[in-house]
């Protein structure tokens, strides 16, 4: 029995001014595929997506669904109603199960409940119905995608929570929903490695039908058992997984490089035809002459920029590298960083993972001496000149052009054995054309203006690398040619990432964050990190055995916050949304362009500062609102 197609698009084109997004493309999405999107960054995967959603509307072509389809979409950012609490905004679909569940917890939470005849008839007919609509097993669907999303307090107010609790909780929103057809962009930003493995294993097991871009390579190629490709305005389906792509996609690119060489030199036969032909035209040599231009452009288009290894060449490393020596700091009595020591040797990789909120930028912020410890010693060589990628971003001038952005910061890299590349070179190796060079900025997608930021870190040609969630909104190309630069960097590297494939090819060991102050240094990749951990229950299982007649402690359990927790429940609300007003001002400060150098660097530093604290008392937060009655 052939599958139930859910979505056909048929010929749709879009364009927003002269660009042209994508045109005449089709494809079709049929019940049970898992199907991933793959194109360079600004090219319409997310318009593509907001087409399918219903969010937008071609310039041509169509969009047919199958009846009754219930469709789910979470894009890159959502939106809530800001005054909702955080269960409200969850159970906001409007069907008779939420509608049970609703009138069911409001009822069992009135304490005016207890004793009257009426509310306890209406509480019998209500847990009917939750019987009947199998509503159960929905809270307890609703209990595991919060627990594992990490989502605490449910009567928070939306507009308390950050951008990165708002996109887990739209996430949650529609895991718990169990629509038809889900679209995703970007599932996995903002989840720490934890959540995208469950994610992972969810969507492995589930029996749904779905569509996503993502840049995660290892979550695609466990998820998904189609990809479908949009590159220079042609739609190329692959029937695998990620491997199977990489696979295929090579074996297509050998074929046209073939098929390009032949033109290529029939171009040069006519290239010579051309300039020995007298200026007088027959019909049959006119014919031949726009064959000529039509062949050029031809060759041109399927002529792509190989990205091949660069090596850079920057200042020496001298023998002193970076020695953090029984680092510690305390943020209201929590020891974020507690008594940590590592000496850093020429040319370390090192991946950084871990839950949000452990601590991992305060580490970072501590070697780039933007934070100071409270105790222990860091030493920088005379020689080390950092670059950091932070996770933020920075805010560029939207008036400037591409190609000033760069050459603001360097007009040429310095590369190995005395060659240069010039600013012009570095856009084309990074995936910005020519053609792109004098646009503006604001003319640029989210995933090109983060690519453009990267690219202002590595001009720098620092000798002590730091990047931040690098991966975040960048295309799969792109990835691919970071990790290809990465490799034949010279200097010493630090990757804080959720991205398990890009730490497995450039990270030699990591740091693993287990809890706040809890540090453990393993050497080796992530993958190898986790498949000892794996054997590690086994192994401990059996050295510790209880006595006889010993009986375990029962935990005493915790129902609400003590006085003095509330007291700082209460305290570090007002201090989350002062720190966040001073985030903003400083910002504000230090893209004004009006600072002289001191104030600036003054303000960088109070900066990294005031987002280690909102990191912290962030987290701490939350903790505490899983008890706020």
């Amino acid at each position: 029995m052939e599958p139930v197609n859910y979505i056909q698009a048929r010929d749709i084109s879009k364009a927003y001014g002269e660009k042209v997004l994508f045109e005449g493309i089709s494809l079709s999405i049929a019940q049970g595929q898992k199907v991933a999107l793959i194109a360079r960054n600004g090219t319409g995967k997310t318009t593509l997506l907001n087409i399918l959603a219903g969010l937008d509307e071609p310039d041509a072509g169509y969009c047919t669904y199958r009846s009754g389809l219930r469709i789910a979409y979470l894009p890159q950012e959502p939106e809530f109603n800001p005054v909702l609490s955080v269960s409200e905004a969850l159970l906001s679909a409007d069907n008779e199960q939420t509608r049970t569940i609703r009138a069911y917890e409001e009822l069992i939470s009135d304490p005016s409940a207890a004793g009257d005849p009426a509310m306890s008839r209406e509480l019998q007919s209500l847990t009917e119905q939750m019987d009947a609509l199998q509503a159960w097993d929905y809270e307890q669907r609703v209990k595991q995608v919060l627990t594992m999303l990490k989502i605490g307090n449910l009567k928070a107010r939306v507009d308390s929570l950050s951008g990165g609790q708002i996109k887990r909780m739209a996430l949650a929103k529609i895991l718990i929903e169990e629509p038809d057809f889900l679209l995703l962009d970007e599932p996995t930003n903002h989840l720490d490695i934890s959540m995208i493995e469950w994610l992972e294993a969810f969507f492995s097991r589930q029996k749904i039908t779905l569509l996503m871009v993502t840049h995660d390579r290892y979550f695609l190629d466990a998820v998904c058992n189609e990809i479908v490709e949009m590159e220079n305005g042609v739609v190329y389906t692959y029937k695998g997984n990620y491997a199977y792509y990489l696979e295929k996609k090579q074996a297509r690119k050998t074929a046209e490089a073939a098929q390009n060489e032949k033109a290529l030199n029939l171009l040069k036969k006519e290239s010579e035809w051309m300039r020995r032909s007298p200026p007088a035209r027959t019909t049959k040599s006119k014919a031949r002459i726009q064959s000529y231009y039509d062949l050029k452009d031809e060759t041109g288009k399927s002529r792509e920029t190989v990205a091949g290894e660069i090596r850079m060449d920057m200042s020496r490393l001298g023998k002193k590298i970076l020695e953090l020596v029984n680092v510690r700091k305390v943020y209201d009595d929590l020891r974020v960083i507690d008594d940590f020591s590592y000496v850093f040797k020429r040319g370390e990789r090192v991946g950084i993972v871990g839950p949000n909120g452990t601590g991992k930028t305060t580490l970072v912020n501590i070697i780039t001496q933007a934070v100071k410890p409270d105790a222990g010693k860091v030493t920088t060589g005379e020689t080390i000149q950092f670059g950091y990628f932070r996770q933020e971003g920075i805010q560029v001038d939207n008036h400037k052009k591409v190609i000033e952005v760069i050459t603001d910061v360097a007009e040429r890299i310095q590369l190995a054995k005395d060659h240069k590349m010039s600013a012009a070179q570095f856009l084309r190796y990074f995936n910005f054309p020519n053609h792109m060079h004098h646009d503006r900025v604001e003319k640029l997608s989210g995933g090109e203006k983060r690519r453009l930021y990267l690219l202002t870190i590595l001009m720098k040609n620092p000798n002590f690398l730091i990047l931040d969630e690098p991966t975040n909104d960048l295309d799969i190309d792109t990835l691919n040619i970071l990790e290809d630069f990465l490799m034949g960097y010279p200097g010493c590297l630090i990757i804080v990432s959720h991205d398990r494939y890009f730490l497995d090819r450039l990270a030699e060991h990591i740091f693993v964050f287990r809890d706040v102050g809890d540090i453990k240094d393993f050497p080796g990749n992530y993958t190898e990190f986790r498949e000892k951990q794996k054997l590690q229950p086994a192994k401990s299982g059996g050295n510790h055995k209880k006595d006889k007649g010993e009986k375990p402690a029962r935990p005493k359990e915790k129902t609400k916050l003590s006085y003095k927790e509330q007291k700082e429940f209460e305290a570090l609300e007002s201090d989350i949304q002062a720190l966040e007003s001073e985030k903003s001002a400083l910002l504000q400060k230090m893209n004004s362009g009006s600072l002289p150098s001191e104030e600036l660097v003054t303000a960088s530093k109070r900066y990294q500062e005031v987002e280690s604290l909102l990191e912290i008392k962030s987290d701490r937060w939350l903790e505490l609102s899983e008890w706020v009655s």
